[in-house]
């Protein structure tokens, strides 16, 4: 079963599928901008560029500015760190943009303008709608905002992209021309906006106190939830849906208050920041990103049939590499998640155990972008109990070893390297072949050959034994007798 037959498939038993199934590849674009973000702000740390002496709190680390002739990195650092947080901080507006311009078919500048104009109204109604939603502060105390993170920008974003899609040809009355067409698609936006922003500020408070109640479950919970999230991340990537998963616990999850004051949200910017309590939802990725899923594929390349294993080595090896090294899995997870679903099902469930277990463990690491050796590496330093991620790493490699080489071998199954290639199909023509050959040499010159075996499925066979007489051909039917012509004269 194809990639394609499975999304046809969905499409006529699911209606709503197609539509989950375009949002969450909508979310695609801008989540690629996340390890530019998580790469600036790493770099931007104290104990990575930064630390001169008077920066850092004592017992903390401290990079390469606290050396004597490299205090000038000190700004460097404050800089690069200060990019890298104004994409994080942007984030609802990035993915407003992102979302927009995946969702809407055809879509161009009008499309990202219409969904910048939309935030921006909607942000500023929200930020108006505060005072009379929450409680309002006190003289000279802070008014605490309305702030759906970046549900707020993905949900302006749908919202710019059908606006689009509706009003993108309007055309109006000739003094009003000149607002038509793709003109018109930000205007409307901005007035649905402000709707969309009054309507959503009533539903704030039970939508804070349900992710401030789920926030501590998880928190108390973490093992459980850890797994649950982490087996439901891996079945839903052949949907196509993880995204729309992802976006929750990573961007939304939690709150953090940094030592500047700011509040951030999410698994992903919390760990970043320095959050204690943070990676629940990344830190179990690793040792499956890393180390299991290569060894995946070296099962899948030593139970390859002997003519393909070159072939099958060189496509597991690069699959693997990426794996490895980047954390981007889909190129070995599709390699067998249609023709071998049963071994993807096991993948998602040792997924949610490899989560449990280093939440069990209280192992914390992120990552900007995957779970790869490249986020390993630069976030080494602050993560906890980072070791033991590769003890791990090396016990869910073997399992994955044995067991993927233990199911595939037992049920057959077609992994790369183990379909009916045309020389096998070919090869057993052949020999079907070859027998019906000797069935007619036994037959006597002039006799029927038997009506089931004298042809195939690809049409009749040659012979290359000795000819068979075929039947007569019946004589041609005797024309009757014609009068000789007339000339017309009675005897």
């Amino acid at each position: 079963m194809s990639a394609v037959t499975a999304t046809a498939t969905g499409k006529r038993g699911f209606p709503g599928l197609a539509v989950l199934q375009r949002i969450g590849r909508s979310l695609m674009l801008p989540i690629a901008v996340l390890p530019a973000a998580a790469l600036l702000l790493r770099l931007g740390s104290n104990d990575m560029l930064g630390g001169e002496p008077g920066t850092v709190a004592p017992g903390m680390p401290a990079g390469l500015a606290q050396y004597d002739g490299l205090h000038w990195l000190q700004p460097v650092s404050e800089v690069v760190g200060a990019a890298g947080a104004g994409i994080f901080n942007n984030l609802p507006l990035i993915f407003a943009l992102g979302v927009a311009i995946g969702f809407a078919r055809k879509a161009d500048g009008s499309t990202a303008l219409a969904a910048v104009v939309g935030y921006l109204v909607y942000d500023s109604v929200s930020d108006a709608m505060s005072p009379h939603v929450l409680d309002r502060a006190a003289e000279g105390e802070t008014q605490q905002l309305i702030n759906f993170g970046v549900l707020g920008g993905i949900i302006m974003g749908l919202t710019a992209a059908l606006l689009w899609q509706r009003f993108y040809r309007i055309k109006l009355p000739p003094y009003l021309a000149f607002f038509g067409g793709r003109r018109f698609v930000p205007i409307i936006t901005a007035f649905v906006a402000i709707f969309i922003a009054v309507g959503m500020s009533f539903l704030y408070k039970p939508f804070d106190a349900g992710l401030t109640n789920l926030g501590e479950w998880v928190t108390e919970n973490d093992v459980l939830g850890g797994g649950l999230y982490g087996f439901f991340n891996r079945l839903l990537i052949p949907l196509g849906l993880h995204h729309i998963l992802n976006s929750f616990p990573w961007f939304q999850l939690g709150e953090y208050t940094t030592a500047t004051g700011d509040v951030v949200q999410g698994d992903i910017f919390r760990f970043l920041n320095g959050d204690p309590t943070a990676g629940a939802f990344m830190t179990g990725f690793f040792p499956i990103m890393m180390f299991a899923l290569p060894a995946a594929a070296l099962a899948i390349w030593q139970t390859a049939r002997p003519a393909q294993k070159k072939i099958v080595g060189g496509i597991m090896l690069g699959a693997a590499l990426t794996s490895f090294l980047t954390g981007v899995t889909e190129p070995l997870e599709f390699s067998f998640l249609f023709v071998a679903f049963p071994l993807y099902f096991i993948h998602a469930v040792l997924t949610g155990t490899a989560l449990a277990l280093t939440n069990a463990l209280d192992i914390r690491d992120g990552f900007g972008f995957s779970a790869g050796f490249i986020d390993y590496a630069i976030n080494f330093r602050i993560a906890e109990k980072p070791l033991l991620l590769i003890v791990i790493g090396l016990g869910y490699a073997a399992i994955y070893y044995f067991l993927f080489r233990w199911v595939i071998t037992k049920w057959n199954l077609r992994t790369p390297g183990r379909e009916e290639d045309a020389e096998a199909v070919e090869a057993s023509l052949g020999e079907e072949a070859a027998e019906i050959v000797e069935e007619q040499e036994k037959v006597p010159a002039g006799a029927p050959v038997p009506p089931d075996r004298s042809t195939v499925a690809d049409g009749p066979v040659v012979s290359d034994g000795p000819p068979v007489a075929p039947p007569p051909a019946p004589e041609p039917p005797t024309a009757p007798p014609t009068a000789p012509p007339s000339d017309g004269r009675q005897n």
